[in-house]
């Protein structure tokens, strides 16, 4: 028997191989150009929808800021609706006390307020009177000679008369229409601010209620906790620091009133407006009310400026640990941070703002964070 030797299988020669090879190729490389193409089109709009969003949040800084504080306002006087609903219906509880607010406000815009503009106009119409007659001092003088070929004052004088003359005034401010437009915002924005804070008022339990709806009902009852100290802890910081604010304007407007400093009532309205701003405030306008001080005599500045560094010991040590002692305490370098990061973005209104949410992000990580980091 013959046995027929078997011929191996041909090879494709590579003629055949190379066009497939070759179509495969330009399949991958048309597909890696279209998702490389898609990628960066999701990506151009995905920069595009965050360009809208942040002009979005950008327009809206200011309504975002009156939301704040008239929620933190609304926080802060929600401890008082809550021991009077006690004793009353609560829809009478929070008439009663947004009643006495606008009344104390109303107070405020009749009777002092008309002061404090009279009392700026005079010291914007007298800045060159001060100046001269600071020229004029005796003390002044002396400090001339004394620092003959060093540095001369009266120079320092001048340069400073001229940075602070009416029309520089006026012009920082934008001239006469920039002040009245920014009088009328301020009237429209404190309008807008009680009329929320009234509404969060009659809704702040109902709030609370649609927030934990979206939580998980087995985390439901400890969010419901962590929130409910938060927002008492935020509402008794600004209680809180109101109280300071104003025990810090009556003893300023007394004090100066005595020493007989120049402007006692608009000093005093600038110390309770600064020191609602913890720490930086309080700083800021003792420093301002000192200079000021310094037109009537260096012997009033120097009082004025002894009696706020007293006082501040004494805010610091005694005052303060008291009212605030059921608040959340702040340290000192996150206030100065808060202040500064929620001035430049809101001004005034969220440099008030920036330290409750401060506090409320400290509880957060206090309540929150670190159990889970310590039962890891």
């Amino acid at each position: 028997m013959m046995f027929r030797r078997s011929r191996p299988a041909p090879v494709p020669s590579q003629a055949k191989i190379a066009p497939e090879v070759t179509v495969a190729t330009e399949g991958r490389q048309s597909f890696a150009q279209i998702n490389a193409f898609k990628i960066g089109l999701l990506g151009a709009l995905g920069v595009l929808v965050a360009l809208v969003i942040g002009g979005i949040v950008s327009q809206l800084g200011t309504v975002l800021v009156y939301v704040g504080v008239a929620l933190f306002i609304a926080l802060g006087l929600d401890p008082l609706v809550s021991r009077l609903s006690k004793r009353m219906p609560r829809g009478l509880a929070i008439g009663v006390v947004f009643g006495i607010v606008v009344a104390v406000l109303a107070g405020l815009l009749l009777t002092i307020i008309p002061i404090i503009v009279g009392q700026t106009s005079n010291l914007i119409t007298d800045l060159p009177g001060y100046f001269t007659s600071l020229q004029n001092a005796e003390w002044v003088k002396n400090l001339e000679q004394q620092l003959s070929g060093v540095v001369s004052v009266d120079d320092i004088i001048k340069n400073v008369q001229s940075f602070f003359s009416p029309d520089k005034i006026l012009g920082i401010g934008g001239g006469l229409l920039a002040v009245g437009a920014g009088v009328a915002s301020g009237i429209t924005g404190t309008v807008i601010v009680l009329i929320l804070t009234l509404y969060f008022l009659a809704s702040l339990r109902s709030m609370k209620r649609i927030v934990y709806r979206f939580v998980p009902a087995t985390k439901r009852s400890g969010f419901a906790e962590i929130t409910e100290q938060i927002t008492q802890a935020v509402g008794r910081y600004v209680v809180g620091q109101i109280a300071l604010a104003l025990v810090n304007g009556v003893l300023s407007f007394i004090f100066l009133t005595i020493i007989q400093a120049p402007l006692p009532v608009l000093l005093a309205f600038i110390a309770f407006l600064l020191s609602l701003v913890p720490l930086v405030g309080t700083v800021t306008g003792s420093a301002i009310i000192v200079l000021i001080s310094l037109f009537a005599s260096p012997l009033t500045a120097l009082v004025a400026a002894i009696y706020y560094l007293v006082y501040m010991q004494v805010e610091a040590y005694i005052l303060s640990p008291r009212i605030m002692n059921r608040a959340v305490s702040v340290p000192g370098a996150v206030v100065v941070i808060g202040a500064v990061a929620g001035g430049t973005i809101g001004g005034v209104l969220g440099a008030l703002v920036a330290i409750p949410i401060a506090a409320s992000a400290i509880i957060i990580i206090e309540k929150v964070v670190f159990p889970q980091q310590d039962a890891k």
